[in-house]
């Protein structure tokens, strides 16, 4: 049993805490830095730093430790911030939850999704659960990978479907499907149409690529293989988006990574050509993500176990594409 002094400490912490300092604290230590988490939120940087100190002597903790070339969060930080994840995933839901007390046949499902999901598993339940549940409405945000899973640990969205490099402990994960990496160019590029190439005729053009296509980050497989073979010297353009990705490969903007599966139809109409490698290109891995302590609506609930049903009843050899 705590001492009463400890209980009356924390019942008036409780109640005289500005909650905004909390999510203020939460966006410092997703960004990295007090200049990067006042571009987010919208706010200068002298009031984010003040924002930080209020709460630091609040708690009498020191939560961050900063200098000219130092961003360390501190145990007592990291616990915080665990905390003020899960605070803002179930402050963010109230108006979900309450709207299904309200109505229980209507139900708003989110979904965080990658751009480049191309799966006929994911197409063919949206489309079912929506005959079956005409008033369940959705809202579909593409971000990157990395932006994905966060949205789903803080709750705000329902689940997501994206690439994963590193798997969080408070995730749940079940692979969709698996796809294959190509190298693409465009019409007016010098290597279209021609046959028998190697990756040796690959060097010394420019590239485009995703973001993500990096070492440490979700298209390992594809930046390890420009590594490898020296055909990442110059990129000339990056997105997050694989339309935006393919419209600069078309444009002869340069070499880039397109999943194979995906621009089969530009390869029948002539908008791309396919480089090598022709055999073992990369594989990468495309799951869906949930939150298992995130408190769903009906509608939310139903799709995310149809999806799960529906990945679960196909064997992994009828998920491989490209």
């Amino acid at each position: 049993m705590k001492p009463s002094g400890q209980k009356d400490s924390g019942d008036r912490l409780a109640r005289e805490l500005d909650w905004n300092l909390l999510r203020t604290f939460m966006v410092v230590v997703q960004e990295g830095s007090v200049t990067g988490a006042a571009r987010r939120l919208y706010l200068r940087q002298p009031t984010v730093s003040h924002a930080l100190k209020r709460l630091e002597t609040r708690l009498g903790k020191r939560l961050i430790e900063r200098g000219p070339a130092t961003f360390r969060v501190t145990p007592a930080g990291d616990v915080l911030y665990r905390e003020c994840v899960e605070i803002y995933g179930n402050v963010a839901r109230v108006a979900v939850l309450t709207r299904d007390i309200r109505d229980e046949i209507t139900g708003h499902v989110r979904i965080a999704m990658a751009s480049h999901v191309v799966s006929p598993i994911y197409d063919e339940v949206l489309a079912a659960f929506h005959v079956a549940n005409p008033k369940a409405t959705y809202e579909i945000d593409v971000e990157t990978s990395a932006e994905v899973t966060r949205a789903v640990l803080e709750k705000s969205a329902s689940f997501g479907l994206c690439l994963v490099h590193k798997r969080s402990p408070r995730l749940e994960y079940k692979m969709i499907y698996r796809e294959y990496f190509g190298f693409f160019c465009g019409p007016s590029h010098p290597l279209f149409g021609r046959n028998g190439l190697t990756l040796e005729d690959l060097k010394g053009y420019p590239a485009v690529s995703f973001k993500t296509d990096q070492l440490a980050d979700a298209l390992r497989p594809v930046a390890l293989l420009r590594a490898q073979h020296d055909i990442d010297d110059v990129v000339v353009g990056h997105s997050s988006h694989l339309e935006e990705v393919r419209r600069m490969i078309i444009a002869g903007l340069g070499i880039g990574p397109l999943p194979i599966h995906v621009v089969a139809r530009d390869l029948r109409d002539g908008l791309l050509w396919r480089l090598p490698p022709y055999e073992a290109p990369p594989a990468i891995d495309i799951y869906l993500v949930w939150n298992p302590h995130t408190h769903l609506n009906r509608a939310e609930e139903g799709l995310l176990a149809a999806l799960r049903d529906a990945i679960d009843a196909k064997p992994l050899s009828d998920r491989i594409y490209g």
